[in-house]
């Protein structure tokens, strides 16, 4: 959505050097023309980047019981929450600091809004990528043939995925992710907050493997969790952001 477009590119297309500022005015450039009316919704207000705990698109309980209602209440009421409230502080602290046009209390800040602010946004992504299993759907059309073409079956591609997202040391997310420069799709992986776009790529499908994502459920096994969570993806959520990510 729009929001999340701008929030990519005023945060995660930029090397850590330049200011956010000058990222703010590059983002309105690029989205001038694709977006009408875009500059003004930048800068009508200085609310423009003020964070909101997205409602999700299905009951708590829906996803068991690969996830249960416990953690997925737990996991958006409060994990997801502390990245809003504390992405929502440090730009506050950032505005303050440009008033006084205090540069290095910017920078400072800089890494506490990359870590909550992508929070926000894959924890964004992640909420959609699930849907309950009764509605879900194997990928099909387009997104299948790429899927197959690179890993040969959906389960060769899962087994990847898996094994990927199982390597994480610590805390980060797995992704199926659109390469714009071969038109193809990748596996990735991030550390911590960090977004797909860091990577160079597009997301299209994330996957939590913070321990807060699954340890009720599934202690400190991250296979099974791994394994239990293809039940509920939602591939229409994954095929329409494929859709998207073909035009950008």
């Amino acid at each position: 959505d729009l929001h999340s477009d701008i929030f990519y590119l005023f945060f995660f297309s930029f090397p850590p050097s330049v200011d956010p500022r000058t990222m703010a005015l590059r983002a309105v450039h690029a989205l001038r023309n694709a977006v009408p009316g875009v500059e003004s919704v930048i800068f009508s207000t200085r609310g423009m980047f003020t964070a909101k705990l997205p409602d999700l698109p299905y009951d708590y309980g829906a996803l068991q019981p690969a996830i249960s209602g416990q953690i997925m209440e737990l996991h958006h009421k409060k994990h997801h929450q502390a990245y809003i409230n504390n992405y929502n502080a440090a730009m506050e602290q950032y505005k303050e600091a440009e008033s006084r046009n205090d540069i290095a209390k910017s920078i400072q800040l800089q890494s506490a809004i990359k870590f909550n602010g992508g929070g926000h946004v894959n924890h964004d992504i992640f909420w959609k990528n699930l849907c309950p299993p009764k509605d879900y759907e194997p990928p099909s059309g387009e997104l299948k043939q790429l899927i197959e073409a690179r890993w040969k079956s959906l389960d060769n591609f899962t087994a990847a995925f898996n094994a990927a997202a199982a390597g994480v040391q610590g805390s980060g997310w797995g992704w199926l992710a659109y390469n714009k420069a071969t038109g193809g799709l990748d596996i990735v992986t991030t550390q911590n907050q960090d977004p797909c776009s860091t990577t160079g790529t597009i997301p299209l499908l994330g996957v939590d493997v913070w321990e807060h994502a699954y340890y009720l459920d599934y202690k400190n096994v991250r296979p099974d969790y791994l394994k239990a969570i293809w039940s509920v993806v939602n591939w229409r959520d994954v095929a329409s952001r494929f859709e998207a990510a073909k035009k950008q």
